[in-house]
C-alpha cells in the first residue's frame, strides 16, 4: 500500500496533518508528573507511532503532565524534527501551574528537547484574572508574542465559544488557527454555533474525544439505529468502527485527536485516509448521530447548559 500523508490548511498558510494520532491526556493524565508516575507504555505508544508513515502528529498538554515521556518518546526514537507535529497546550481554569504561556513553553520544550511546538493552544477561556494576573485578552497577546518570535508555529485556542473568540478576535492582531473542541456524532456543537462560526472565520476546529459513541456505548446498541448504521459501513468498507467515525469527523472538515494504547489502532488513524465515504454516508452519521441526546465527557459543569443547543445545526 502507498501512504499518502493528508493535510488540512490553516489561515496563516501554513498546512497540519490530518489527524493527530498520539493524544497523550485522556487515559495517559496524571495528577502529578514524578518518576514514580512515569508512564513506560506511554513511552512505547509514542515510539510505536514514530515508526509509521508520515508527520506523527502528537497532542500534549501542561495539565496532562506527560511532557516526560513525549521527550523520552522522542529521544529514544531519533525521529526527524521535521517529521513530527507537537501541540502544546497552556493550562488556565483550575490549576496554574506555570506563571504565563512563554513560561510554560518554556518549560515543556525544555523536558520534551525540542526548540519550538507546531502548535501551542489555551487550553480554555476559563481564566480567574486574580489568579493569573492577566485576563483573557492579555492572555492570547502572550501567545501572539511567542508565534511572532517563532517558538510556536501556529496558535489557537481550546473549548472557545463564539464569545470567547470575539473577545480576542477583536483585542487581538493575530487570528487562532485552530479551536479545539470536543465533538462527535453525539456532540456536535460543544456551544452553540461554534462549528458554523469556526467555519465561517476560517478557525480550524479540532476534535478531541470523537470516539466518545464508542466509549459510552449501550448494552442495546445493536438495536439503535445510529450503531447500526456505523457498524454497516464498518463491514462495507472493512474498517473498524473507530475508523469509521474518525472519517466521519475529518468529512466534516474537523481534524480528529485520538489515541489509543493498541498498536493497530495508532496505526489505522495514521492511515486514515486510506478510504474515503461518500457524501450520502457523512449526512446519514450526521443526522442519525444529532437524533442522540448530547453525549458531554468534559467541562459539563461550565458547558452543560448548552445541552438543548449541542445537537442542533
Amino acid at each position: 500500500m502507498v501512504f499518502k500523508q493528508e493535510y488540512l490548511h490553516l489561515n496563516n498558510g501554513n498546512k497540519i496533518p490530518a489527524v493527530a494520532v498520539v493524544g497523550t491526556g485522556t487515559r495517559w493524565y496524571k495528577s502529578e508528573e514524578t518518576s514514580a508516575t512515569f508512564s513506560k507504555p506511554l513511552v512505547e505508544q509514542i515510539k510505536y507511532a514514530l515508526t509509521l508513515p508520515g508527520i506523527i502528529h502528537i497532542d500534549a498538554a501542561e495539565i496532562y503532565r506527560t511532557y516526560s515521556e513525549v521527550g523520552e518518546a522522542l529521544k529514544e526514537a531519533g525521529r526527524a524534527r521535521e517529521e513530527i507535529f507537537i501541540t502544546d497546550k497552556y493550562s488556565t481554569f483550575y490549576f496554574k501551574l506555570t506563571d504565563s504561556p512563554r513560561q510554560c513553553l518554556d518549560i515543556s520544550c525544555q523536558k520534551m528537547g525540542v526548540d519550538y511546538v507546531d502548535l501551542f493552544l489555551l487550553h480554555s477561556p476559563f481564566i480567574d484574572e486574580k489568579k493569573y494576573g492577566f485576563t483573557l485578552e492579555e492572555a492570547w497577546t502572550q501567545m501572539e508574542e511567542l508565534y511572532k518570535a517563532g517558538k510556536a508555529k501556529n496558535i489557537g485556542v481550546s473549548n472557545f465559544s463564539k464569545e470567547d473568540l470575539s473577545r480576542i478576535l477583536k483585542s487581538g492582531t493575530i487570528k487562532p488557527q485552530v479551536n479545539q473542541i470536543e465533538f462527535s456524532p453525539f456532540l456536535q456543537n460543544q456551544t452553540p454555533g461554534i462549528y458554523d462560526f469556526c467555519q465561517k472565520h476560517d478557525i480550524l476546529l479540532e476534535a478531541y474525544s470523537p470516539l466518545g459513541p464508542l466509549q459510552r456505548e449501550p448494552e442495546n446498541s445493536s438495536s439503535d439505529p445510529f450503531y447500526q448504521y456505523v457498524k454497516k459501513l464498518a463491514d462495507k468498507y472493512q474498517k473498524s468502527e473507530a475508523s469509521i467515525i474518525l472519517r466521519w469527523v475529518s468529512k466534516r472538515g474537523v481534524l480528529p485527536v485520538t489515541t489509543s494504547s493498541k498498536p493497530q489502532r495508532v496505526r489505522d488513524a495514521q492511515l486514515l485516509y486510506d478510504f474515503d465515504l461518500q457524501n450520502s454516508e457523512v449526512e446519514e452519521i450526521t443526522k442519525r448521530g444529532l437524533a442522540h441526546a448530547p453525549l458531554r465527557l468534559y467541562w459539563a459543569e461550565q458547558m452543560g447548559k448548552f445541552d438543548a443547543e449541542a445537537q442542533k445545526l
